[in-house]
């Protein structure tokens, strides 16, 4: 990808379209599935859409504002793994779940939108990553929806695995 293509406005598609694929990822899931983990240890779908929802709002637009806006101001801390459990996103339902990151990805998407030309050279200084520029922040936006894509493409499959027992799945092929 080139620098050029790294711009609010490509930034916005991408998000758009990520946020239809996440949807549709979850679109014909019942509630036992949403909540199904894979193992203790694992997250559920509904899990995975309340985690989206917070770094949504508490990170990736925060924290990218303020690299572009107030580069040398402290982040407001986050804590994604702790807020599974603090923030009680497995006892919510699957379609409220969903309608809140996708509400909380739309007013991401009007921010984007109205940022127009971006410092993408912008940077923070965090004290685990080192410096950080608002490009790298805009590009590990796009691709932590990739990795959520892919961990609930991984619940759908361990789930359909475990639901058709005793018929094994391993026909499909590896995963």
């Amino acid at each position: 990808m080139s620098h050029a293509i790294l711009n609010p406005t490509f930034a916005a598609e991408r998000l758009a379209a990520q946020a239809q694929v996440i949807a549709a990822l979850v679109a014909d899931v019942d509630e036992d599935a949403a909540h199904w983990r894979p193992a203790p240890d694992a997250w559920s779908m509904v899990e995975v859409l309340g985690h989206l929802d917070d770094e949504e709002r508490a990170d990736f637009r925060t924290r990218l504002d303020l690299t572009l806006h107030q580069p040398e101001a402290d982040w407001p801390p986050i804590d994604p793994q702790g807020w599974v459990t603090a923030h009680a996103y497995n006892s919510r339902a699957l379609a409220d779940a969903l309608a809140d990151f996708l509400a909380e990805r739309e007013r991401s998407l009007a921010w984007l939108r109205g940022l127009g030309a971006l410092n993408l050279a912008s940077e923070h200084r965090h004290p685990v990553f080192g410096s950080m520029t608002a490009g790298e922040m805009l590009a590990a936006w796009l691709a932590h929806d990739c990795l959520h894509i892919r961990q609930l493409n991984e619940i759908r499959y361990a789930w359909l695995a475990a639901a058709a027992a005793p018929y094994a799945v391993d026909y499909a092929g590896d995963w």
